[in-house]
């Protein structure tokens, strides 16, 4: 048999819907592996005017 297989996790893709993606980070030196998590805007912003004096 050959020797341990080495310790490494699987890539994984973006996760996407339709205001959120997920992305996998780096490992880190301990081997903890955590994601972005990348909001899109719900609401549309409106331009604000200021209203007219009376």
């Amino acid at each position: 048999m050959s020797g341990p297989a080495p310790k490494k996790r699987p890539e994984v893709p973006d996760g996407k819907t339709r205001y959120l993606t997920t992305r996998q980070k780096e490992p880190t030196e301990k081997g903890y592996i955590g994601y972005d998590t990348i909001w899109e805007s719900f609401q549309k912003e409106a331009e604000y005017q200021t209203p007219k004096r009376p």
